[in-house]
């Protein structure tokens, strides 16, 4: 799995260092190009010869230690790296990265670098805890940065808890995940809505909804990683979309129906995360609306329902329905999926701490034509998403490649 892939392997100044030597030679003996960045701090702990031994590649250090003329080192490292792995993982390296500095080596290539990263943190319980630390954390969660959380253990500072890092053995495993996962959607499109949509009163005023579109970024970004060409459909959203996905900006439920049934024929898997309206003014007006007394009636009808719509128009796409429901989770979902000629429903009780909307993490429960498929806990949208995937990939037909996007 990982024969002939690029890793690079970060390793900053901590006692783990010394384990880094095994998580080197694990990779090469995986099949890996590795090429080992060490922080000077790191050099201390561990020594370069070891490395360069290990990896059977010259081990980078110095950002001024310019070996070949006809390139710029961290430039040309991080062109060419399939993964970027950082292992240990200090605060002070988390934190560099967190915040965008480059002054050295190994922070210098992690901020020209365009392949996804892997961090293994390390570091003394009262550290990893600290809230600048945890803020330094997620800032890099929301960046699509992916983790091996550190063990518990004995530290090296004599306490018995949190903060060692993942053995060499579990690194590697997380690795080949990454990489398995990265193939499952190669050569299929996927197509996610997200976000809420607005529908307009008059110039100044319309009707919206608490969605962020953070799920449907995250369901968008976790196809990329798997290999997919992804469209994703965003009405009003409060985060940026992921790099990488085609992206079509609308505005109301009109929009977004013509937006998504233009690209439905060539979709493999449709994600409807997005809110939609059920219904919008009857009449819009083209002037402000003025006040003209102590109330006023709107008048409103209903939108086309889109989910439906693809449920009755559906050849080979495998159609994904989210349902927000605040009560009686499984008779909606099932009744959703079945109403809607759903392959999956996704549902959650948005009343729940930690499942509603604009917040990190989500708590749903998979729905298939055969009932309660899995219930997932509290994890963050990102592995969510993933999870959802998972099981939209092995419920996928096999049929042919999608058409690309110019037929």
């Amino acid at each position: 799995m990982l024969t002939n892939k690029t890793i690079i392997l970060g390793i900053t100044g901590g006692i783990a260092a010394y384990k880094a030597a095994t998580l080197c030679s694990r990779l090469v003996q995986a099949g890996a190009k590795v090429h080992v960045i060490m922080t000077e701090s790191a050099a201390r702990f561990i020594t370069p010869l070891t490395l360069q031994t290990l990896s059977r590649n010259p081990v980078h250090i110095d950002t001024f230690d310019e070996r070949d003329p006809a390139v710029v080192s961290h430039i040309h490292l991080a062109d060419h790296a399939d993964l970027i792995v950082v292992a240990p993982a200090t605060a002070n390296a988390i934190g560099k990265m967190a915040n965008g500095l480059a002054d050295d080596m190994l922070s210098t290539t992690l901020l020209a670098a365009t392949s996804p990263v892997l961090v293994a943190p390390a570091m003394n319980v009262h550290m990893y805890e600290h809230p600048a630390v945890a803020q330094n954390l997620q800032t890099l969660v929301d960046r699509g940065v992916m983790f091996v959380d550190p063990g518990e253990g004995q530290l090296a500072c004599g306490y018995v808890a949190k903060g060692r890092l993942a053995e060499p053995e579990e690194i590697v495993h997380a690795i080949e995940e990454w990489f398995s996962r990265s193939r499952k959607l190669a050569g299929k499109h996927v197509l996610v809505t997200a976000g809420g949509t607005m529908e307009r009163l008059d110039p100044v005023r319309y009707l919206t909804n608490d969605s962020s579109g953070k799920m449907g970024f995250a369901i968008a970004e976790a196809a990329l990683l798997m290999g997919a060409e992804v469209t994703v459909v965003a009405g009003r959203t409060t985060v940026e979309p992921p790099a990488g996905v085609k992206l079509v900006q609308i505005e109301s439920a009109q929009q977004m129906l013509e937006a998504v049934t233009a690209h439905f024929e060539t979709a493999d898997i449709v994600v409807k995360a997005a809110a939609v309206a059920d219904y919008r003014p009857a009449r819009q007006q083209e002037q402000k609306l003025k006040k003209t007394g102590e109330t006023l009636t709107l008048e409103l009808e209903r939108t086309t329902d889109i989910l439906q719509l693809l449920g009755e128009r559906k050849t080979h796409q495998l159609l994904v329905g989210f349902a927000a429901e605040t009560q009686q989770i499984a008779h909606y979902a099932m009744d959703k999926l079945t109403r809607k000629n759903c392959d999956l429903i996704v549902a959650n009780d948005v009343s729940a701490e930690g499942a509603g909307f604009n917040g990190d993490t989500n708590i749903v429960q998979l729905y298939g034509k055969e009932g309660l498929i899995q219930e997932l806990p509290l994890l963050s949208k990102r592995e969510t998403a993933s999870r959802i995937l998972e099981v939209a990939v092995q419920r996928l037909p096999h049929l042919p490649q999608s058409r690309s996007f110019g037929e």
